[in-house]
């Protein structure tokens, strides 16, 4: 979930600060809170929720709880964390609800509820300094204000990070096309794909689903009809062969999927392009 602030409306700068747990056994307490927290984790995890789920929030993540009723420790353990209480126009709290599919949107911020922090050691900074602000000056504007630029750098970091894996997942996407590509023909099955890449099998076979809107099986299936047919009409090789080669158990199988995908059985799909090809010529 993503909370959306519209960047035209101001945060209003609360009261922030660090705190170190005594000991393994401490827990949250329990209460209601009208405002937001932002809770930065530097060590330890933190075990909190809401009244809506729970969470665990371990080094270098962070969490932006809004305006609950309950919140709650859920089990005891040692942890440190800064946090920030703030509101937001004029104590209204109205921000929007946004999901991951969301797209971004112009003039607003936008932070995930939750996340890991690409660089945990500028938010500390950006906290240090709201807080030395806040005990040397009092000043409201200048805390409004640095309020505003560390909940930025919250959501500079945390589109930095959606990037970067979109980056990642279509390079893996890329490289598994490339890689059936280039081994369609040394009887290629999924596990051979998944041991390749390092990857567990079903963790593969559902990122593949999700990315290109087929499974992997059956882009592998049609890969292979595509190398078949190439074989088919600019080769003569037995129709058994193409189908061992292409990791089916005898040209039977190979047959049913041929048809499958093409509407042919490779012997007509061979007759067909030979044929077209004499009245070609």
């Amino acid at each position: 979930m993503i909370l959306c602030f519209d960047a035209a409306l101001e945060f209003n700068y609360h009261w922030c600060g660090k705190f170190t747990s005594p000991n393994n056994d401490w827990i949250h307490i329990t209460r209601s809170r009208d405002d937001y927290e932002l809770m930065v984790v530097t060590d330890g995890t933190l075990y909190i929720a809401d009244h809506a789920r729970e969470y665990a929030v371990q080094k270098g993540e962070y969490l932006l709880m809004g305006p609950t009723p309950f919140q709650h420790g859920t089990r005891s353990g040692g942890c440190n964390f800064y946090w920030l209480h703030f509101g937001y126009h004029n104590e209204q709290q109205d921000h929007d609800t946004l999901t991951e599919a969301d797209e971004y949107k112009p003039g607003h911020l936008l932070i995930p509820v939750t996340g890991t922090l690409s660089s945990l050691e500028r938010i500390i900074i950006l906290m240090k300094q709201l807080q030395d602000s806040d005990r040397r000056y009092k000043d409201a504007t200048l805390n409004r204000y640095l309020c505003s630029a560390l909940l930025s750098e919250i959501g500079a970091q945390s589109r930095h990070n959606a990037n970067r894996d979109k980056q990642l997942k279509e390079q893996l996407y890329s490289d598994i096309l490339d890689y059936i590509s280039w081994h369609i023909q040394e009887n290629l099955r999924i596990p051979d794909i998944a041991a390749h890449f390092g990857y567990n099998e079903k963790y593969l076979t559902t990122f593949f689903k999700k990315y290109a809107g087929i499974t992997l099986k059956q882009h592998l299936l049609q890969t292979k009809m595509e190398v078949a047919k190439s074989s088919l009409s600019e080769t003569t090789q037995p129709i058994s062969q193409i189908a061992y080669s292409l990791g089916f158990s005898d040209a039977h199988n190979f047959s049913n999927a041929f048809h499958k995908i093409t509407g042919l059985s490779p012997s007509e799909y061979r007759a067909s392009y030979n044929k077209h090809n004499v009245f070609q010529k």
